[in-house]
């Protein structure tokens, strides 16, 4: 199935012309297969010497203090909270077509802090961002080309790690909610132009 799917997103990619950068979204919830995608594509693009560059958004996240114990719902902090969207639209999207260096900060889970990264890009590129929530309808616009990963609540769940399964109440209040607001709310897959099977 995986080949299957990266042959079929292979076919889809444009070739890159000279001067040019194309921003490929993969995004799915969580445990969906997206970050496994982005790997296998990442080998056939380097196998294939096409230039490109992988970010992971949950790279990208705000420190503990801004997303947790806020006042508002589990939910809410998941989806609003998590990232700082403002920051990232400007900082980050708005940035990829135009600039040949982005910095960014890179969370650090065990510290909760981040260190400030700078990331080189070619003047022709892939550009490939994967995360969840990517068609929020504050960064939809920026993607040339968006890949929704679908798989179903049951198969996503027998993915997660022993630890979260343990803590149902999180898993049903922070990140299910949230997700079924961005099911409801931005309806990724009739956004999406190619939907495959995680």
């Amino acid at each position: 199935m995986m080949e299957k799917n990266l042959m079929a997103l292979m076919k889809q990619i444009p070739k890159i012309k000279s001067g040019n950068r194309f921003i490929l979204g993969l995004d799915g919830l969580s445990r969906s297969g997206k970050t496994t995608l982005g790997d296998r594509l990442s080998e056939h693009l380097t196998e294939a010497g096409m230039p490109f560059h992988l970010f992971h958004i949950d790279d990208h996240i705000v420190e503990r203090e801004k997303r947790y114990a806020t006042g508002h719902d589990q939910w809410y902090e998941y989806y609003h909270l998590q990232w700082d969207i403002d920051w990232l639209s400007r900082n980050f999207f708005e940035q990829l077509k135009g600039l040949n260096q982005v910095s960014l900060p890179f969370y650090d889970n065990e510290s909760d802090t981040h260190s400030i990264q700078d990331i080189d890009l070619p003047d022709a590129c892939l550009i490939i961002i994967e995360g969840v929530f990517l068609q929020r309808r504050e960064w939809r616009s920026f993607f040339d080309m968006v890949v929704y990963v679908d798989c179903s609540r049951e198969t996503r769940y027998l993915r997660e790690s022993d630890a979260a399964k343990r803590h149902m109440d999180k898993l049903r209040n922070r990140y299910w909610k949230a997700e079924e607001f961005y099911l409801r709310t931005e309806k990724p897959m009739g956004k999406a132009d190619l939907v495959i099977e995680g």
